[in-house]
């Protein structure tokens, strides 16, 4: 699917979405930046890049790494810290401006550092987003504590196909966590730790829904292993659709100008009161350049606040599904254009077909692709809905009924 919010060319050239788990690249001494070598798939146009994690802003070292268990306490004691929001004295509305060094203060105890050994990736690909060489690696993570029952947040692929996951909090102590549950059609995995002996500092989730373009936010991760780096920045964007590690699309992500690299991916981005309002996810490249753009994504914290409790349980999370794939239709005109249908799905069932033009599901007006995405993924599996599509000349309403999200999309960006 071609994403017209990044990419300037035209829908007859989607975006190749690069998720980056690439051949190692070194780990060259500070102060010159570590660089990754390698390269994905072929580009045109604007990629977007997934951020995965790693030594040197990839995937580092070669091998089955397993982990060892380092840092599990001995005593039975868990203490649990609800630090005050940053700047919560002077900021009582959203015009005060972000007080960093507060923020800071108050939400880096409860950021975590993720090591996931045994990563693997196909060179095939297999139509998979994540691509590249094959290999077994490390890559690292960021993510954040929830409570104080030891659940952690993170990014889906920061963990996805690791066969041991090791989670290192600001004190230094470090456990082994195990994943209970992962999403990958939103990109968000939660991860546990055993609590006892530790200090949780679990953030504070806020809204998503209640920002703004030009609100102030913060990141805090480890970009090339620089661990508990800070980058603030502005909200640059809102409801922008961005690819899922499935091969389907992700609705309502936040774009911000923080600087984002390789190893901020799954921790938080805060607002300004230290609320954590999105997952870091993906940055836009070139096609060449694999560092900050100063154009990056984040799921949405909404999104991930709706499904939180499944995943901590272990359920499998799922998504409602159209069947179809779409492309804006350009500037001035309303509506996301089918290009193709998927045999044998909701919108197959329903007689839509490709040309079809879709302006209404439900209450929701489409003026585009992204209204779209976003209309579909407000309804659960089941749902049945009135859809109006404009057809040539002619204009009608049909009922679909939305199935079930495939785990795997046909191909990468694949509207639901």
């Amino acid at each position: 699917m071609a994403n017209s919010l990044l990419n300037p060319t035209p829908p007859s050239e989607p975006e190749d979405y690069d998720y980056g788990r690439r051949p190692p690249g070194g780990s060259p001494p500070p102060p010159a930046p570590p660089r990754r070598d390698g390269r994905g798939p072929g580009r045109r146009g604007l990629a977007l890049m997934l951020i995965v994690t790693a030594l040197g802003g990839g995937v580092a070292g070669a091998g089955l790494l397993l982990l060892t268990g380092a840092g599990d306490g001995t005593t039975t004691t868990t203490t649990v810290t609800t630090a005050p929001t940053a700047a919560a004295a002077q900021r009582s509305d959203a015009s005060t401006g972000l007080d960093a060094r507060a923020l800071y203060a108050n939400a880096n105890p409860g950021v975590v550092d993720i090591t996931s050994r045994g990563i693997t990736s196909s060179s095939s690909g297999g139509g998979s987003p994540f691509g590249g060489p094959s290999q077994s690696a490390t890559a690292t993570g960021t993510g954040f504590v929830v409570d104080g029952k030891g659940h952690i947040v993170t990014a889906a692929h920061v963990v996805e196909g690791a066969s041991s996951i090791s989670v290192k909090f600001q004190d230094g102590t470090t456990r082994t966590a195990k994943v209970l549950g992962t999403d990958e059609a939103t990109d968000v995995a939660v991860l546990a730790v055993d609590p006892s002996g530790l200090t949780l500092h679990p953030l504070a989730l806020g809204s998503s829904a209640s920002l703004a373009i030009g609100d102030q936010v913060a990141a805090i991760g480890d970009p090339f292993t620089y661990d508990r780096s800070l980058s603030t920045g502005v909200v640059s964007g809102l409801d922008r659709t961005i690819s899922a590690p499935n091969g389907f699309t992700v609705a309502h992500a936040i774009q911000t100008d923080a600087a984002l690299n390789p190893g901020n991916s799954g921790g938080p981005v805060l607002d300004a009161s230290g609320r954590v309002i999105g997952i870091v996810d993906q940055i836009a490249t070139n096609g060449s350049s694999q560092t900050s753009s100063g154009v990056g994504f984040a799921v949405p914290i909404d999104l991930v606040r709706s499904e939180l409790s499944k995943l901590e349980a272990g359920q499998t999370v799922r998504h409602a599904y159209f069947g179809v794939s779409t492309s804006d239709l350009g500037t001035g005109t309303a509506g996301a254009l089918i290009q193709s249908v998927s045999s044998s799905g909701p919108a197959a069932s329903a007689g839509l077909r490709s040309g079809d033009v879709v302006t209404r599901i439900g209450s929701a007006a489409i003026k585009g692709t992204n209204d779209l995405v976003a209309a579909v993924a407000a309804h659960a599996p089941g749902d049945r809905v009135q859809v109006t599509v404009k057809r040539g000349s002619s204009t009608r309403t049909v009922t679909v009924t939305f199935g079930t999200q495939p785990t795997q999309a046909a191909q990468s960006g694949q509207t639901p």
